[in-house]
């Protein structure tokens, strides 16, 4: 009977230690500081949850800064091919490949990056996951807050962006700078720093949010934002998984991960980006902000719209409807904005 009892106990132990212990391990690559909100207050604390919720069956290897090798436009297929489980990444990173998505970064529509977001879950959910990111599984999607003008020298109205080499996230966004007058240039975030110390830049488009990971604030001393509720722009982000990855995870464990993906996480992503934008505009300590108010907000809009025209005759050569998409994603946003 001792030596039974012995025997259960030692079972009992083995058990609690195998309960604890990393069933599944992925790894998560993306292109942002370590330092950035979203690594340190978004993936560290899903990281977190999802250990928690796991019993530590669940364990996420956090690679930020692509450390895992390659380049940031190289991250989704990282993904679909294997080479990390997870990435963090921007559609907008590969020109022309997630064409519907774009409908969330054309300029000024953008109003509450929460409300957005959750519209952009619900259209990946409904829509692009089927139609541009069937080769990978989206765990989330969301946009940034309001995008900033950040400039060696002043811009107080839209003829001061003529002839100006600012950086562009995206296709729409680098369109945008050329309407407003600029020469756009396109790159990733972390190119940002030494171009602009080496000159080949003179401004950049950021939300205020990621500009301390990099230290902006001391390479640019100007800065342009709205007094409005509608942003410059925004860009579009996504948590994109390997499909196989998902398949080999045990059932519960399956579970566990759908319970903390979706809708919800895209909102997190979204509230950490936009609560982090008030400690980027503080980090800009005594550079000059300029705010746009009234009517020259109403010149720059204008401005703009030759951009959607031209985003519709593209949805059209590329076999979608750009206005309906369009009216599909403000339904959406103002919807999520009703709900929340």
């Amino acid at each position: 009977m001792k030596l039974s009892t012995l025997v259960v106990c030692a079972l009992s132990v083995l058990w609690q230690v195998s309960a604890g212990a990393a069933e599944v391990t992925l790894r998560l690559h993306h292109f942002l500081s370590a330092k950035a909100p979203l690594h340190r207050q978004f993936l560290a604390e899903w990281e977190a949850a999802l250990e928690d919720a796991s019993n530590g069956r669940i364990d996420i290897e956090l690679s930020p800064a692509m450390s895992l090798g390659g380049k940031p436009a190289e991250l989704f297929d990282q993904a679909v091919r294997g080479d990390a489980d997870i990435v963090l990444t921007v559609p907008g990173y590969t020109p022309g490949r997630f064409k519907r998505t774009e409908v969330f970064e054309l300029p000024f529509l953008m109003e509450d990056s929460v409300a957005t977001s959750k519209a952009f879950w619900d259209l990946i959910e409904s829509e692009l996951q089927e139609v541009e990111y069937q080769d990978a599984r989206i765990l989330a999607g969301w946009v940034h807050g309001p995008g900033v003008i950040h400039t060696k020298q002043p811009v107080r109205q839209l003829e001061d962006m003529s002839g100006m080499l600012i950086r562009g996230p995206t296709r729409l966004a680098t369109e945008l700078l050329r309407e407003f007058g600029a020469q756009p240039v396109a790159m990733p975030l972390p190119a940002i720093p030494e171009n602009l110390r080496g000159g080949q830049i003179s401004g950049t488009l950021l939300p205020w949010e990621v500009t301390p990971s990099i230290k902006l604030a001391d390479m640019v001393g100007h800065h342009l934002e709205l007094d409005e509720k509608r942003a410059i722009y925004t860009t579009a982000f996504v948590m994109a998984m390997n499909p196989d990855s998902y398949a080999r995870m045990p059932d519960d464990l399956k579970r566990v991960l759908d319970n903390f993906s979706g809708k919800g996480l895209s909102a997190f992503a979204a509230e950490v980006m936009a609560g982090a934008d008030a400690y980027g505009r503080l980090v800009a300590g005594d550079n000059n902000v300029t705010v746009l108010r009234g009517p020259e907000v109403q010149r720059w809009i204008v401005q703009a719209q030759p951009l959607y025209d031209r985003w519709f005759a593209y949805a059209g050569r590329h076999g979608f409807d750009g206005s309906a998409i369009l009216g599909k994603a403000r339904e959406l946003i103002q919807y999520n904005r009703w709900r929340q």
